[in-house]
């Protein structure tokens, strides 16, 4: 990739000055001005070395001698920015259209076993739009680990184990100790054959599982594994968890709880495990459910999608997989918290009892999966969430995935009406317009490559509405179709080029990619 070989041509500077610096930023610029790609190396280094910025940055622009470049600039008060040469930028155009659909997959995680468990929301009830953020964003999150190299395995853990399945029994039997409300469960309640309150719960338990199979189904995700706590139980695997984190010293007992020594590992406070009444907490229950993970399954990395209202509960597991001998292997992304707003106001459209908002409900209000899905993936995963329903419904360019679908429909229409046939001579797309287009097209391998390493999906989202910006702004700029033949063949596979990228960043995010709108 570019930026790496960016990098590794940094790195030699360095060497030569015997400068151990790692943390220093090769950027994108917004602008086309700053180049196409820009380094604050100088300015690192100037406070390490106390010398001006601009005269290390003009020692490092002198050092650099690759033919990939165009022009390297430095601009206050210290920024190196690089311009690609021609050469390189025809070279990965032509790479695009070689690769099709696989542009933008790499090795960088060939080998790596990865387990993404996401959703998994109590099975008590039916599955809300708290559930639907985090959803997406694991889905998503799996193809893209899937495209640099990773055997990925989606799972959903069914906590079908405790308490509250007998609660969830006698809020069926609708008696006094009952404590779920709503239309669901009125229509258990007339299925229900049971009179045992957790035989009751169980058998609820199971058909509200079939129910989260089908709106999971609708959502477009489909779960490798759909692992049951109580199998977990029943293996013995937590109280093997526990014996371990016994033997390694790392339990206690006081007030009649079983305690993990949780502070030990960054933690506020201790966690208990067992209570006192002899049932194993969340945490007990999760030190078996990690044992599975790493012992039995062998993931090289799990990563846990969460709600941000655990954010609590983070350092505790963390902190039992480190005591249990996977130190570093899991990773825990929080989802923020969603409003559905509707002319400006929050709305709930549930005709169900209690506060919440069903993913089916969602998914008939707004009937566009698509829109759905990109705007739940459009913002970082730590920043709160507001869906507008009505924008989410317009088919405009008010819309950003109907403005997105809409340049892969155009391009369709204009390489039906001309095909592309024989060479193109790449370096005739000089103009403005076609560099800005090309050379966001070719930053998709990196744009993949970093969504793989901090699991920002919403990278995504933004990459397609540049893409789709960049090539309206080329269209309504440059014909395509001219006089000059070798003109128009070249314009012709940049729109091919642009397809494809576009093609396979819509299908990462699950998205539809039609021909015709």
């Amino acid at each position: 990739m570019i930026k790496d070989k960016i990098r590794t041509s940094l790195n030699e500077y360095l060497d030569n000055i015997k400068e151990d610096i790692v943390s220093f930023a090769i950027e994108r610029p917004s602008e086309a001005k700053y180049g196409d790609y820009s380094t604050n190396l100088a300015m690192i280094l100037s406070k390490k070395l106390k010398r001006n910025p601009l005269e290390i940055a003009e020692e490092i622009k002198k050092n650099i001698k690759s033919e990939m470049f165009e022009k390297v600039e430095v601009v206050n008060p210290g920024f190196i920015n690089f311009f690609l040469s021609e050469k390189v930028l025809s070279k990965n155009l032509l790479e695009i259209t070689k690769e099709q659909d696989k542009f933008g997959d790499s090795k960088i995680n060939k080998g790596q076993k990865i387990q993404v468990e996401f959703i998994s929301a109590n099975p008590t009830g039916p599955l809300t739009v708290a559930n639907t953020r985090g959803g997406f964003t694991g889905d998503v999150l799996s193809n893209v680990l899937e495209k640099t190299g990773s055997k990925v395995k989606r799972s959903y853990y069914v906590n079908d184990y405790g308490n509250q399945i007998s609660v969830l029994g006698h809020s069926v039997l609708k008696d006094e100790e009952g404590q779920y409300a709503g239309e669901y469960i009125d229509e258990l309640n007339k299925l229900n054959e049971e009179t045992d309150p957790y035989k009751t719960g169980v058998w609820a338990t199971k058909s509200l599982i079939e129910e989260a199979k089908k709106t999971v189904f609708r959502m477009g995700i489909n779960f490798d594994e759909w692992f049951l706590e109580s199998s977990l139980h029943k293996s013995g695997m937590i109280d093997k968890a526990l014996g371990i984190l016994k033997k390694k010293d790392f339990l206690y007992e006081k007030e009649g709880a079983t305690w993990f020594k949780s502070e030990e590992f960054g933690d506020n406070r201790d966690r208990v495990m067992i209570k006192s009444d002899g049932n194993k907490t969340y945490l007990g229950g999760d030190a078996g459910w990690h044992l599975h993970k790493f012992e039995k399954d062998k993931f090289d990395k799990v990563i846990n999608i969460w709600g941000a209202d655990h954010h609590g509960d983070i350092k505790g597991l963390i902190g039992v997989v480190e005591a249990l001998g996977y130190k570093g292997k899991l990773d825990i992304l929080l989802i923020q918290f969603v409003t559905l707003i509707k002319d400006g106001k929050e709305v709930r459209m549930s005709k169900r009892k209690g506060n919440y908002v069903t993913i089916d409900d969602l998914i008939d209000e707004v009937g566009n999966l698509d829109a759905i899905r990109f705007f739940f993936l459009e913002k970082s995963s730590d920043k709160h969430l507001n869906f507008d329903l009505g924008l989410a419904k317009e088919q405009s360019d008010k819309n950003p995935i109907f403005y997105i679908q809409y340049a892969n429909a155009r391009i369709s229409s204009i390489l039906n009406k001309s095909k592309l046939k024989g060479k193109s001579d790449l370096s005739l797309l000089k103009e403005k317009e076609e560099r800005e287009l090309i050379v966001k097209l070719i930053k998709f391998p990196e744009i993949v490559q970093e969504v793989s390493e901090d699991y920002g999906v919403h990278r995504l989202t933004t990459y397609a509405m540049e893409i789709a910006s960049s090539f309206h702004s080329f269209y309504n700029a440059q014909k395509v179709i001219t006089e000059d033949e070798k003109l128009t063949k070249a314009r012709l596979q940049l729109c091919l080029a642009t397809k494809i990228v576009l093609k396979n960043v819509l299908f990462l995010m699950g998205i539809s990619v039609p021909n015709k709108m």
